[in-house]
């Protein structure tokens, strides 16, 4: 079996309010961008701050927390679409900066919204294959890095940070059985185009999408519409699919904790789904989606506020760029 045995995250110190951001797009008033994503503020990595940077700081705030050395980490897992380098994977770096042991494995894995649920499920088959007995499972994303300074829609959504857990032969959540699932023909409703094998060079090249939204080549690009739409197939089976493999029903889930896309998703998840509102986690307001970590941080501020405590089964999922989705079953 394997736990969570701590989770703990990291935002970098810069912040944009709606105020600022209205500022570049007088078009907009702060409610209308609070009303369609809830969102009124997100935290922005500096300049120089790398994905990598604010793992570590996640990491390191996890160690003091719960008191964890680094000596007893046996494996790390980095998930990052916003890696430091092409090569090596970051996770390495991190091994030696953190002074986790050089006899642990590392190695980074690149999913977007999924990329936590994803990071439970290998470090939970590390741990029963008898690999590893404490992971240290990291997320971590510098997604603003990637939005052009005209692209207003995804500037108001996205934030960035990282955070830290550890993934233990003991903990204070099991984790459950899992509902995986790919569909890989809807890619290039989230990517970056350019700047990899397939597309090395920038373009420059841009389009008008149907939903008027100006497609650059080099840098991110999301098809809201099409996302939403996968999103509203994709869930609800692989929330049957959950209770399926836990031999639980929707009346045995005491709480829901789903990636944080849109505060408008969200919701439409909830009312689809018929789940009760006050056992459904919603809280964008002061960070924004971030992307992998969102379901993290999402989960320490219900611990930290008592949502959710110790006798709890809490339905875990994420779901976007891969197209991904994934989720499980947390026994607190």
């Amino acid at each position: 079996m394997a736990y969570i045995k701590g989770i703990s995250y990291y935002l970098p110190e810069k912040v944009v309010t709606n105020e600022e951001l209205i500022k570049e797009f007088p078009e907009w008033s702060v409610d209308k961008v609070a009303k369609k994503v809830g969102v009124y503020s997100r935290h922005i990595a500096g300049e120089n701050e790398t994905a990598g940077d604010m793992a570590e700081k996640a990491a390191l705030k996890l160690f003091d927390e719960y008191k964890i050395s680094p000596s007893e980490v046996d494996f790390v897992l980095l998930c990052t679409q916003s890696p430091d380098y092409f090569l090596p994977s970051t996770a390495c770096i991190l091994q030696n900066r953190l002074g986790i042991p050089t006899t642990a494995g590392a190695f980074d894995y690149n999913l977007g919204c999924s990329g936590c649920v994803y990071g439970m499920a290998m470090a939970k088959g590390l741990i029963a294959g008898g690999i590893a007995k404490n992971v240290l499972l990291l997320t971590a994303e510098t997604y603003n890095k990637y939005l052009h300074p005209s692209d207003k829609s995804n500037r108001s959504i996205f934030g960035d940070g990282a955070a830290a857990c550890l993934i233990s032969t003991e903990g204070i959540a099991e984790i459950g059985e899992f509902s995986l699932g790919t569909d890989g023909s809807g890619a290039e409703k989230l990517m970056v185009k350019t700047g990899s094998a397939r597309c090395h060079q920038p373009t420059g090249n841009s389009v008008i999408d149907d939903e008027g939204h100006t497609r650059f080549d080099d840098y991110l690009y999301m098809d809201g519409g099409g996302i939403f739409n996968f999103t509203l197939d994709a869930v609800p089976a692989m929330m049957k699919d959950i209770l399926l493999k836990n031999s639980m029903t929707n009346e045995d889930v005491d709480y829901y904790v789903f990636h944080q896309a849109n505060k408008f998703m969200l919701n439409t998840i909830r009312k689809v789904c018929v789940l009760p509102k006050d056992k459904f986690y919603v809280n964008l307001e002061e960070t924004g989606n971030t992307v992998s970590s969102t379901v993290m941080i999402a989960m320490k501020q219900c611990l930290n506020a008592g949502t959710i405590h110790k006798g709890m089964k809490v339905m875990v999922s994420g779901f976007g760029v891969g197209l991904s989705w994934g989720g499980t079953i947390l026994q607190f």
